[in-house]
């Protein structure tokens, strides 16, 4: 299945903007306001009440003031989970982001869910070669595909590893914003639904890996919704598509992200999901991420 009703999610306690990641992340601004752990967590917060008004299952984990972790509100880049009850733990590129890894929470989601083996890739910060999870890669799970910018986050030597470990196939190519400079994460310029993918084909500046993603993409059964450079920057391509407990399919983003998409894309969308947004402009201001990376998708057998 692409898609789950089960998500993990961590209330930050001290979130802030990142210095260690700021450099190649361009969607990062420093932010005016003193007041952003406070009003990151009312963003929080009504975002998860919105989820659970959905029928989404939305597991919360509190996160702690020490060791210091001000993105440990994106937990999508540390770890992922599997239908086959398997994890991965990602190398990152942050030092304070390494800290996030945290076995507890394994540990809690136990009682739940069936966890048969972790797998750790975090050994290749050794290396100084990263793998930042579900930002690094989009992954089309019914098809077994990993779509993947290359970046200082994203290493051709750890995404093949991942793909020869879970059977996946990669699906490579440089990204750009509108600058020139390369898109640190591939889930903020693309978006994979059950049927559909969301992408800015426009990042893509080689023509020969523009029509290889294209290629993949309607090969797999996709149907294509382009967004533009403009709406990359506000957050259009960081969605994720889930489904709640009714298995209603529900395609969840940011307020910022639904405002600057048009009519027909819209339109386009709502072919196949129902629509959930909430406003989370300081977390994505002094982030740099949005709606999708806040969000782990616990794809693990339940045990319920």
């Amino acid at each position: 299945m692409q898609t789950t009703n089960h998500i993990l999610m961590i209330r930050p306690v001290d979130f802030k903007f990142n210095e260690q990641t700021a450099a190649n992340n361009k969607f990062q601004v420093v932010s005016e306001t003193q007041d952003v752990q406070a009003q990151a967590l009312k963003e929080f917060d009504d975002f998860v009440e919105l989820l659970r008004q959905n029928d989404i299952d939305v597991t919360v984990v509190d996160d702690t003031l020490q060791p210091e972790t001000p993105d440990s509100i994106f937990p999508n880049n540390w770890v992922s989970f599997h239908e086959d009850g398997s994890v991965y733990l990602y190398p990152m590129f942050s030092e304070n982001r390494r800290l996030e890894r945290r076995k507890e929470i394994l540990d809690d989601l136990k009682a739940r869910f069936e966890l048969n083996h972790v797998t750790d890739l975090s050994f290749y910060e050794m290396q100084y070669a990263f793998l930042e999870g579900t930002g690094s890669m989009v992954l089309d799970r019914t098809n077994k595909i990993a779509y993947a910018c290359l970046s200082v986050r994203t290493d051709e030597e750890v995404l093949n590893n991942f793909c020869m470990l879970t059977g996946y196939d990669p699906v490579i190519f440089q990204a750009v914003d509108s600058d020139n400079f390369p898109i640190y994460h591939t889930n903020v310029m693309m978006c994979i639904g059950d049927r559909f993918a969301v992408i800015c084909l426009d990042s893509i500046r080689d023509a020969e890996e523009r029509l290889q993603v294209s290629i993949s993409l309607k090969g797999s059964g996709k149907e294509i919704i382009e967004i533009s450079l403009e709406q990359m920057n506000k957050f259009a391509g960081n969605m994720l598509q889930v489904s709640n407990t009714a298995g209603e399919s529900l395609l969840v983003m940011s307020e910022q992200a639904y405002l600057s998409l048009n009519p027909e894309q819209v339109g386009a969308l709502e072919r196949y999901s129902r629509i959930i947004y909430a406003p989370l402009y300081t977390i994505e201001k002094n982030g740099g991420g949005s709606a999708r990376c806040m969000l782990a998708e616990i794809h693990l057998p339940s045990k319920l």
